[in-house]
């Protein structure tokens, strides 16, 4: 399996439109949540993404210490709904968790992980940290990876 590990100016024009398709077909219409999906993160961000036959099945960006938070963070965390509970999704965590360690040495991780998904980041070392709140209508929650 072959990742791609991109910045923002790498993508390709494909890539990237496929990138945000597939995010807002995710998170705002499957998801029916109307909301700014596409933020000032995207162009700090690697975009950490496998594809295969020219369609986008797993995604996340990995946005640098200090820019969202004081921690490196993890988001848009998206499998393609043909690959759900396939494990590719706990396989990309780790790859990307993988990329934070050696590339942004001790550095802890930060997520707003939606609230029902808190098992899943638990079982890859994840720990809640906060109480729920609404995040454009949606319970989340923040999850802290120590290093």
């Amino acid at each position: 399996m072959n990742w791609e590990n991109k910045s923002f100016y790498e993508l390709s024009n494909d890539e990237l439109y496929d990138i945000l398709k597939l995010r807002v077909d995710v998170f705002v219409v499957e998801q029916n949540c109307p909301y700014p999906e596409i933020d000032d993160f995207d162009r700090e961000a690697r975009h950490f993404f496998y594809q295969k036959d020219g369609q986008i099945l797993a995604y996340c960006r990995m946005i640098p210490p200090g820019v969202k938070f004081k921690e490196a963070s993890i988001g848009r965390v998206i499998t393609h709904p043909s690959e759900r509970r396939t494990g590719i999704g706990s396989l990309m965590l780790q790859e990307a968790m993988d990329f934070i360690d050696e590339n942004w040495e001790n550095c802890d991780v930060k997520i707003e992980a939606q609230a029902h998904l808190q098992a899943f980041y638990s079982q890859c070392g994840f720990e809640t940290i906060s109480d729920e709140f609404l995040e454009d209508g949606i319970p989340h929650v923040e999850m802290l990876y120590s290093i």
